[in-house]
């Protein structure tokens, strides 16, 4: 069997391949922001800890730090989704709406490594992002974190923000210009939060 060229980026040639839809990496790297800023929800539905509900296991300057390092590797993440906006950012179909299968550049190997790393990258922020939210609302009703009602308003501002790009169904630039602005804002609270830990 013979060996076939190197995949080209140019879409004129026939052993370009299509990159898998960008919109699958850059949902999940929503959705990682929106855990985090799920966080503003513990102002209205908090409650004290009940004897039967188990402590959480880690410190919660442990969780808060891993929460934060969280949003910086979200910040990266979305930074690498708009230094590629061929792949990621829907360069050439920037009224595209937020939806499956729109957006399928012709990419070439180094765009498909890309891409496998990308996915990778945000699966593990998502995973780390929902448990390091939880645990720190887990140390916020414990009251481990006392902060100010206006600090969990920033957490939902930031919230508002992404469930409006749903609503509107925003183009898959917005999404990930948006997406980078969260994430650099909810790096901020989430240092924010830190200064209110109960020693």
């Amino acid at each position: 069997m013979a060996l076939t060229p190197r995949p080209s980026a140019d879409p004129n040639d026939p052993d370009a391949r299509i990159a898998p839809d960008p919109f699958a990496a850059v949902l999940p790297a929503l959705a990682a922001l929106g855990a985090i800023s799920s966080i503003a929800a513990i102002n209205r539905v908090a409650q004290e800890k009940t004897v039967s509900r188990p402590k959480v296991k880690r410190k919660s300057g442990m969780a808060l730090r891993d929460l934060e390092s969280c949003c910086l590797g979200l910040t990266e993440v979305f930074r690498r989704f708009q230094k590629h906006p061929k792949i990621f950012a829907g360069e050439g179909a920037t009224t595209s709406p937020m939806k499956f299968g729109v957006h399928g550049p012709r990419i070439d190997e180094d765009g498909a490594r890309l891409y496998r790393a990308l996915i990778n990258d945000t699966a593990s922020m998502l995973v780390l992002a929902s448990q390091n939210a939880y645990d720190v609302m887990a140390a916020i009703e414990d009251g481990e974190i006392t902060a100010p009602e206006d600090l969990y308003f920033g957490f939902g501002e930031v919230q508002e923000r992404l469930n409006k790009l749903i609503q509107t169904r925003a183009s898959i630039r917005a999404c990930v210009d948006t997406g980078l602005d969260s994430a650099e804002r909810l790096t901020i609270l989430v240092r924010e939060l830190k200064r209110y830990r109960v020693e």
